[in-house]
């Protein structure tokens, strides 16, 4: 019930801010999003608000709220959605459960390589899952990379799927992420990204899963001393703006801001792929073990998963032509 409260009186707050915004020419784009300043997702957006000012020439400003400071990505969705907030980022696992076709990007094993995930998020399969949203009031513009996710735990490296029987692993709020760590042995925990260093702590999960920079800012190194590189997932974010701002924006304004949105999808690239190497040395200085398991022993607990979705038919087409992209 508290948490109920909390959102309806930031959807109060927000919508008084628009309001207010209403009477000032220059439009205010408010983006709320979960993670660290710290983080390349928060610096790549930084410089979309740069590029939207340059190419708007300062007639749409972005206005940046890190930290959860608006809520979860759940809850920045569902401000979304009654249009109380213009943007979000938030994982494709959590669009999931808002978008049901985008659950595919968050099957395990799915993509080839780096290179065969963009070909597939650049190209007319991604740019069809960021449509697919609209009918929910939530229109995707473009994919942030979030590298690939792997275990870390408190007691002992995950080296095969047995090493997960009786452990508690957190995940997102994703049906998905909870089969697949079922299918692996574990007993997977839904628990919110703010919550997690003292569940780690406290001892309510043993584990979790995650990229290597948001396994080094959110500092869970601290706590959990095994990294066991198994990347089963490639689970890109998502840029998300609520279609209730999109349709009052001007064909110009749309431009503009998808012209920004590009630019940062390039330069967030970059910078993560310097934050995955930073953060992997950093841990290691830090005293966490950080093994790389064989991955074929995962993928053979996975295929039952798959299997699982020949009966879905806009799932199983979707992963036929992932596969088949080059």
């Amino acid at each position: 019930m508290k948490n109920k409260s909390t959102f309806v009186i930031l959807a109060l707050i927000l919508i008084i801010f628009n309001s207010c915004e209403s009477l000032d020419q220059q439009k205010t784009i408010k983006l709320a999003h979960g993670l660290d300043t710290s983080h390349p997702v928060h610096k790549a957006m930084v410089f979309m608000g740069q590029e939207l000012e340059k190419n708007s020439e300062g007639a749409l400003k972005l206005e940046i709220y890190p930290n959860q400071q608006l809520g979860s990505e759940r809850q920045c969705l569902e401000l979304l959605q009654i249009g109380s907030l213009d943007m979000t980022k938030v994982s494709a696992a959590v669009m999931e459960n808002f978008s049901p076709n985008m659950k595919v990007l968050g099957l395990p094993f799915l993509f080839k390589n780096k290179a065969h995930t963009f070909h597939v998020l650049d190209g007319e399969i991604g740019k069809s899952l960021l449509d697919g949203g609209t009918k929910y009031w939530l229109k995707g513009l473009g994919y942030y990379d979030a590298g690939s996710r792997s275990f870390y735990t408190k007691e002992a490296p995950i080296l095969k799927p047995a090493n997960l029987a009786g452990l508690k692993i957190r995940v997102m709020e994703s049906v998905t992420a909870m089969n697949m760590v079922r299918n692996l042995g574990g007993s997977p925990t839904p628990i919110s990204a703010g919550e997690l260093y003292t569940a780690l702590q406290q001892g309510v999960v043993d584990g979790a899963e995650n990229n290597p920079p948001t396994f080094y800012l959110s500092r869970h190194y601290e706590v959990c001393k095994f990294y066991s590189l198994d990347e089963h997932t490639t689970i890109p974010d998502v840029l998300i703006m609520s279609t209730h701002l999109w349709n009052k924006l001007s064909k110009k304004e749309q431009v503009w801001v998808q012209k920004s949105v590009d630019a940062s999808v390039k330069y967030q690239r970059e910078l993560w792929a310097k934050a995955e190497a930073d953060a992997l040395e950093a841990v290691k200085k830090a005293g966490v073990t950080v093994v790389k398991p064989d991955k074929t022993i995962f993928q053979e607990k996975m295929v039952s998963l798959y299997d699982d979705y020949k009966n879905n038919t806009a799932i199983y087409e979707l992963i036929t032509k992932i596969k088949a992209v080059q």
